[in-house]
């Protein structure tokens, strides 16, 4: 699967988003160096103003990188394979591989896997009749493992209700009753 370029209006749309997200950052970050009211930060040096903007998108491609790891972490754990990453990213297997190390697990057995999602993480087991189960901990420290004999037909459906859970146990999660 090769991520193509996105149309112009989506890029434009793209822009915007990260402009706008961009600009409370950039005026926290000016507001923090001069000790000056955020709403002020446009009236301070040009240059000044042009660094705390440099200053924010420091912030944002950090962020980026580590959200980019943690997709990578949760493609891999879900069986992906650096090729199918590099493919993704445009670049070679051996690349992926260097840029997300721990992405996909060489150690687990074909029958075995770990997923780890919203802060938490599970392990999905293959039963020698080829059915699959899973236990899990979520982020808040829930834990779950199936204790009623249930069994999924593919990996694909046991890691689908093992996220459910991660993700109903994330620390950030919402009463959702």
């Amino acid at each position: 699967m090769m991520v193509s370029q996105i149309p112009p209006e989506e890029q434009a749309e793209l822009d915007k988003a990260l402009y706008d997200a961009l600009n409370p950052l950039a005026s926290a970050i000016r507001s923090r160096q001069t000790g000056l009211p955020a709403d002020r930060m446009w009236e301070a040096d040009p240059i000044d103003v042009a660094l705390s903007v440099l200053a924010a998108w420091k912030v944002m491609d950090a962020e980026v990188r580590r959200l980019t790891a943690h997709a990578a972490a949760t493609a891999g754990s879900y069986g992906a394979s650096y090729e199918q990453m590099g493919a993704v990213w445009g670049i070679t297997r051996q690349g992926a591989r260097k840029k997300w190390p721990d992405a996909v697990s060489r150690s687990a057995p074909a029958g075995r896997r770990t997923l780890a999602l919203f802060g938490g993480t599970a392990e999905l087991v293959q039963a020698p009749s080829g059915d699959w189960s899973w236990t899990g901990v979520g982020a808040d420290g829930a834990s779950a493992a199936v204790t009623d004999g249930t069994r999924h037909a593919t990996a694909e459906e046991a890691a689908a209700h093992a996220g459910a859970f991660l993700k109903e146990h994330a620390v950030d999660a919402v009463d959702r009753s």
